[in-house]
């Protein structure tokens, strides 16, 4: 996994030419983040492969934290449709990008951020509450 996120930022540092400010790559990163959320909305809205029943969850008082992972869902209903899934894994490339061209003007390494957040995610399990 290291060398795949280190490759991706080494390409990510060799072709962006346009949005070398660190304010156009922030921007650029909520653009993509928007982008993502609009194709996923269309997938429901536009397409409707599948739905979305956001209701409130029923906790029973005496449920534990451990019980959340089983009563609480994404809830989403169906399957997204292969053109849906083609059009949301492009906005995510994009954001991917811009992540990882924040991650290089910042001098930051994508693997230790994920091997960081892996090892606090194996840490603190289902006590990380995300």
């Amino acid at each position: 996994m290291e060398q795949l996120t280190d490759q991706f930022q080494d390409t990510v540092k060799s072709l962006l030419i346009r949005h070398q400010s660190i304010l156009d790559i922030i921007s650029k990163g909520q653009e993509t983040s928007a982008r993502v959320n609009r194709a996923v909305v269309k997938s429901v809205t536009s397409c409707g492969c599948h739905a979305v029943n956001a209701r409130k969850k029923v906790i029973p008082p005496d449920a534990s934290l451990a019980d959340l992972k089983d009563l609480l869902d994404s809830q989403l209903e169906g399957l997204i449709c292969d053109n849906c899934q083609d059009i949301i894994a492009a906005e995510l490339g994009k954001q991917l990008f811009y992540i990882a061209a924040l991650a290089n003007a910042l001098d930051i390494s994508l693997s230790d951020v994920m091997n960081q957040e892996l090892k606090k995610l194996q840490t603190l399990t289902i006590f990380n509450l995300t």
